[in-house]
């Protein structure tokens, strides 16, 4: 049986962030991956926050030296359209310090750059390989069963393991600490699409979020690429979808009745097949236990409207790794205070807002005329990212601040 310090399930960004550390850090570290890259993947819109993370790990240069050569799009904020209202934020001028620009990218692409950058730094990823068994009885070593292609069977030991499997949520289902996420079940239909945008108002470097002309609770990604394609999207309850046509036509149906973004996107052609997600909202008891930690979306995944999910993924890398490092040197980390309580402090935040987006509380102050620019500052940090910094009373009070900033809102209507 091979023994490894650390071994990490999935080679998506928190995977390789957090295996980059480690490998730097002089550990032997064998990252799991089910897939084989380059692979599709939504989530194509990152975050500054993630920058930083990026820049820990030693990703962040070939992230910048390669992003024009495959297509990626420098971004520097959000834009949000509805019934003809437009409203955007600038991610340089926002409240918390850190970076105020990142990226669009293909994950595809981009989630292989990462794996193949991480590597170069000393960890080893093996693709096809699926796990299917984790013993964590014994205190010091945990084993997991694996399995390849050929269906043969394997052991490997670990002093520590790093679940970074996403949607996959390798652990959380072997260990059984799914819980139902409180979320309503909402649904996703996308696709890529080479978008023929030909209006010179529409900028490329910020995300496009509109809400649909009739349902407040329907919105639409798109995020533009700088080779003239983009990723579509459109997101609801499983309600305002037809599940007896494709998700093509479901995405394209919503598309058509939302005038300005259907003649925004008059010359659209779709390049690859659409594709559906649902009920994609989960939880967990809890992010940690004998030997192992929760990442990213195999801990819990809210919401894409705001696109928080690799932020979410990479800040847990950074924030678990100090922690594995310690326990790996025999010293006792309090996992619970010092990874899930500040980590979840964030995904709180992201949680209001998204709760406010769908409620409408949120859309009526992102699409008022009357906020100040501290406020927008403060907002504009949060949707870069920072939904950590305590400082930004949006984040220290997020709940009752949204509620007083949307009563003013509509007061000076």
């Amino acid at each position: 049986m091979q023994h490894f310090d650390v071994v990490i399930i999935g080679a998506g960004p928190a995977g390789s962030c957090a295996g980059a550390m480690l490998a730097k850090a002089g550990k032997q570290v064998l990252c799991i991956e089910k897939q084989h890259f380059p692979r599709f993947s939504i989530g194509e819109s990152l975050l500054p926050h993630c920058m930083e993370f990026l820049a820990q790990a030693g990703l962040e240069n070939a992230l910048r030296q390669q992003a024009e050569t495959l297509g990626y799009q420098f971004k520097n904020g959000a834009a949000f359209l509805k019934n003809g209202v437009h409203s955007q934020f600038d991610f340089t001028d926002k409240f918390s310090p850190g970076p105020g620009t990142t990226f669009q990218v293909r994950r595809a692409s981009f989630d292989k750059l990462l794996a193949d950058e991480a590597q170069k730094q000393g960890l080893r990823i093996h693709y096809g390989i699926s796990v299917t068994a984790f013993d964590n009885t014994d205190p010091a070593t945990a084993i997991l069963t694996v399995q390849d292609e050929q269906q043969q069977s394997s052991q490997i030991s670990a002093g520590f393991v790093l679940d970074a499997s996403g949607f996959g949520r390798v652990l959380p289902r072997l260990l059984d600490l799914e819980v139902p996420s409180d979320f309503p079940v909402r649904q996703a239909c996308f696709c890529h699409i080479r978008d023929g945008i030909r209006a010179q108002s529409f900028d490329r470097n910020k995300i496009l979020i509109t809400v649909h002309d009739e349902y407040p609770d329907v919105w639409f990604w798109l995020i533009p690429f700088s080779d003239g394609t983009a990723s579509l999207g459109v997101v609801g309850k499983t309600s305002r979808f037809n599940d007896g046509i494709s998700a093509a036509d479901n995405l394209w149906q919503h598309v058509k009745q939302t005038g300005e973004l259907a003649a925004l996107l008059a010359e659209a052609e779709p390049i690859n097949t659409a594709q559906s997600l649902v009920g994609y909202s989960a939880n967990v008891r809890q992010l940690y236990g004998d030997n192992f930690a929760l990442l990213g979306n195999a801990g819990e995944f809210l919401d894409p409207v705001f696109s928080s999910g690799v932020t979410i993924a990479l800040r847990s890398a950074a924030t678990a790794v100090p922690l594995v490092l310690q326990q790996l040197n025999g010293e006792q980390p309090d996992w619970q205070q010092q990874y899930s309580v500040p980590l979840r402090k964030g995904i709180t935040t992201f949680r209001r807002f998204v709760e406010a987006w769908y409620d409408g509380r949120f859309q009526d102050i992102i699409f008022s005329k009357s906020r100040n620019s501290t406020i927008t500052a403060m907002i504009s940090a949060i949707l870069a990212g920072y939904a950590w910094d305590e400082k930004n009373p949006y984040v220290a009070e997020t709940e009752r601040r949204l509620n007083v900033l949307r009563e003013v809102c509509l007061d000076s209507v």
